[in-house]
Parts: structure tokens; sequence; C-alpha cells
């Protein structure tokens, strides 16, 4: 299994919320290109970056984009990217990954049109989850119900998730396993995210067969590095 390192963006620091609220951020920094370089030097693969206000408003930072691709290392991208335009732009940018999530939530003839524009391989859909349901609008909205949401991504094409128990961001314990294990019942891979707190929680997920695994607090609040995180995560 993958660990994949998250930077999150806003205002242009580095930071993380606590079960996505906008008013609960911590800063971690003030450079994202940095961060996902020095990710990169630790031997990260890809790094997961987002764009907070992008997901809340609707409109992603291109010039974000810009300084990410400078960087040489790749990154996936999530954040405002809500049109088959915005995802096209932004692989054409030297994004490597698009990652949509109120484009998923609630328009899944959007999302196959997503999928046919840039391929299956450069699609991931982010998959917020509270109180059963899926979330969109920088985790704002009324949602729908998750098994809806993961039904539709299939029948869109979309070969990978990326599902977070939205109450276990941030706070450090430990991930939403029976989320996690429905939507790994629908057959895509699926990419963990949400309350990764030790190297327990990464051997476990890769017991269980999940792609990949996406940590942040735990990586800058240095409960273990990332190189540690990588082995964990290969002892399966």
């Amino acid at each position: 299994m993958k660990v994949i390192p998250a930077v999150d963006v806003l205002d242009g620091a580095v930071v993380r919320l606590r079960k996505g609220d906008f008013a609960d951020v911590t800063r971690f920094g003030s450079d994202p290109a940095a961060a996902v370089t020095a990710w990169g030097d630790q031997g990260a693969g890809l790094v997961h970056v987002v764009d907070l206000a992008g997901a809340r408003d609707g409109r992603s930072d291109r010039s974000l984009w810009e300084a990410l691709a400078a960087t040489g290392v790749p990154v996936q991208l999530g954040g405002g990217l809500r049109t088959v335009a915005d995802v096209v732009d932004a692989m054409a940018s030297g994004i490597d990954r698009a990652v949509v999530g109120t484009a998923a939530v609630w328009t899944s003839d959007l999302l196959a049109e997503m999928v046919g524009a840039i391929g299956a391989d450069r699609i991931v859909v982010a998959i917020d989850v509270r109180d059963g349901k899926a979330r969109g609008s920088g985790w704002a909205d009324e949602g729908r119900a998750v098994e809806s949401v993961l039904e539709d991504v299939v029948a869109a094409g979309v070969r990978r998730a990326l599902v977070t128990g939205i109450e276990q961001d941030g706070i450090m314990e430990g991930p939403d396993r029976g989320l996690l294990d429905l939507a790994a019942t629908y057959g895509i891979g699926v990419i963990a995210s949400g309350g990764i707190s030790t190297l327990q929680d990464l051997t476990d997920l890769a017991e269980g067969g999940f792609e990949s695994a996406i940590v942040g607090r735990a990586l800058y609040e240095g409960a273990f590095t990332y190189r540690e995180a990588a082995t964990a995560a290969s002892r399966t």
C-alpha cells in the first residue's frame, strides 16, 4: 500500500482542518510548493494537495497548480475542480491526478465527461462522508447517501475513490473502517483518508487491501516519519 502525504492549502499556507471545520485550523507552513518538495525528498512518489478555498468556493487557484507542477513531484490535486475544462487545464498545467468531489456528489453525467476527457487513471473521486452522506462544496452542502454516490462513481467508469470520514479527519483517532470497507465492496481502488494516527493504522489498512492511504496531521506533528509510514504500509 502506498502512503501519500497531504498538503492542505488555505490562504497560501499549509494547514490542517479538524473535522473539516474551516474555523478550526492549524497552520504548519507558509509555502505549499516547498512542502510538496520536502515530501518528495523524503521518498513520496505522490503528494495529495487540497486547495481548501477552492473546495469551499468552487474556484481553484491556478497559480497554485503552476507552483506545484514546477516542483517536479507528482501531485494529485483537489479543491474547486468542478468542470471538464478545470480538470483538462489542471492536467495541462502539469498536475498528475485531478480529485473531484462536488461534481461526483451531485452530477454523475459530468463525472463521466471528466473521465472521458482525461482518462480514468487521472481522475480520483473524493467521497467525504458525514452522518452517512457524501458531502460537497467544502463539506457544507446537504449531501447524498454514500451508497448512491458510490454507485454513480462506478457507473461513470471511475477506478479510484478517496474516501474520508469527515468526523475522523484531523483528530488522529483512527480511520473509519466501516466506511472504507463499504467503499471497497464496490470494486474500485480505495484511497483511505481521515484519522490515521499510528503505524499500526497503516499496517491494518494495508492488510485490508486498500490501494493507498493519505496521512496529514500525524506526519506534521511527528507521530512518525514518512519512511516509517512507508515501511509500516508494506508489512502485509
